[in-house]
């Protein structure tokens, strides 16, 4: 193969997986509208769309920088060398990136302002993601070779288990702490008001979305055609369908447990994709399910968390499970290629989570502090469509508006 079909192929692979974690974005919006009472509906078609416009711009310019070194502001023939294979690869990690937000954007749907999370957006991509992205992804400040000096190996995390869905779901619960539930939730008595999803068709419309996306997500994550594995194909199937079972059995057939089933398998899957046997990823996504289903009910009912999607246990929680799973079922005892350690995959994203809660804390902290995160109760009362964008999913009913 000459090097410049092999430039050309593995540009347009990437590219490829680029483009279908892109259309994962627009899984994100419909989960979230079909989650959300309807007066909030817009709002989470537009928040999804905003931030990765945001997202893209702020890590072209800082974030891929401060994960890889890398600038952009060169001659468009130096951009374009080797079939602009670096500047496809910068689209398809942006695609990661931009995931943060999208995945905070479930856990304080319906009561956050606009603007502040934008900026917080912008600083969470320019700076707090692409700081670990670097450590886990490209060897900086010699934290993995720290790690493989106490443990015997890297930090493995194939596809972001830990590095995308971990960091954007702590990140996310710190969001939804100093946020609040939302307004009338939780009752003084102790009771709650139950706040069912406007639109189970689109809900299952976001998690197909997602679902056939993830593919694009795992496997184009060799980001070189001579480096594409069918194992990450086949195990990331058997997580999605491990996940889905369980989800279902445990959330007693209700549908918005059962199509974040396969969700929680997939993002359990992600960090041991490319080194599990199938049988020990179905494990790993029966797992992730029912962690979702038990914690979602947990810090709903129990615990009195406000975390609309159930952003923490889906993507935070689920996303460390996949990233201590890795250590566990990447071994060859239970069936793995090895070159993993339980003590590396443990430490590693201990890592992750602390930098995710501090992360969170700091950017959501200052925010609320400075310009304030939530919509006044009048516009919370109302909907963020009409209180933020003046117009509903169903305009018709507000011609007098």
């Amino acid at each position: 193969m000459s090097d410049q079909f092999k430039y050309g192929a593995d540009a347009l692979f990437i590219l490829l997986g680029a483009i279908m974690v892109l259309a994962m974005h627009s899984g994100f919006a419909f989960l979230e509208l079909g989650t959300v009472r309807q007066k909030n509906q817009v709002n989470a078609l537009v928040k999804i769309l905003v931030d990765f416009a945001v997202s893209t711009i702020v890590y072209f310019f800082v974030g891929y920088g401060v994960a890889y070194g890398t600038s952009f502001m060169v001659g468009a023939e130096t951009l374009a060398a080797k079939n602009g294979y670096e500047l496809v690869k910068f689209f398809f990690l942006l695609t990661f990136a931009a995931a943060i937000p999208a995945i905070v954007s479930g856990g304080i749907a319906e009561r956050a302002r606009f603007g502040p999370q934008l900026i917080a957006t912008a600083v969470l991509v320019g700076f707090f993601y692409p700081m670990f992205e670097g450590i886990a992804w490209n060897q900086r400040f010699g934290v993995q070779e720290w790690i493989k000096g106490l443990t015997g190996a890297e930090f493995h995390d194939f596809a972001g288990s830990v590095v995308v869905h971990a960091v954007g779901g702590w990140i996310g619960l710190a969001a939804v702490l100093l946020l609040g539930p939302r307004r009338n939730r939780y009752r003084k008595d102790g009771g709650m008001s139950a706040h069912p999803p406007s639109s189970i068709p689109f809900l299952a419309l976001g998690a197909w979305v997602l679902t056939v996306g993830w593919f694009g997500f795992n496997v184009m994550s060799a980001q070189t055609l001579d480096k594409l594995s069918g194992l990450v194909a086949v195990n990331s199937l058997m997580a999605m369908a491990g996940g889905t079972l369980v989800a279902v059995l445990m959330g007693r057939n209700d549908p918005g447990f059962a199509y974040n089933g396969p969700l929680a398998g997939l993002v359990a899957v992600c960090a041991g994709s490319d080194v599990m046997h199938p049988a020990g990823a179905l494990v790993v996504g029966g797992v992730a399910a029912a962690i979702f289903v038990q914690l979602f009910t947990l810090t709903q009912n129990r615990w009195k968390v406000d975390d609309v999607l159930g952003v923490w246990p889906l993507h935070g929680l689920c996303g460390a499970w996949g990233g201590v799973a890795c250590g566990l079922f990447g071994l060859p005892a239970l069936g793995g290629l090895g070159g993993v350690s339980l003590g590396a995959q443990a430490l590693g994203t201990f890592i992750g989570v602390v930098w995710a809660l501090l992360g969170g804390f700091v950017v959501y902290g200052v925010l609320r502090a400075s310009l304030g995160l939530r919509l006044s109760p009048e516009e919370e009362s109302v909907g963020a469509d009409l209180s933020i964008h003046r117009i509903s999913a169903a305009p018709e009913r507000e011609a007098n508006w």
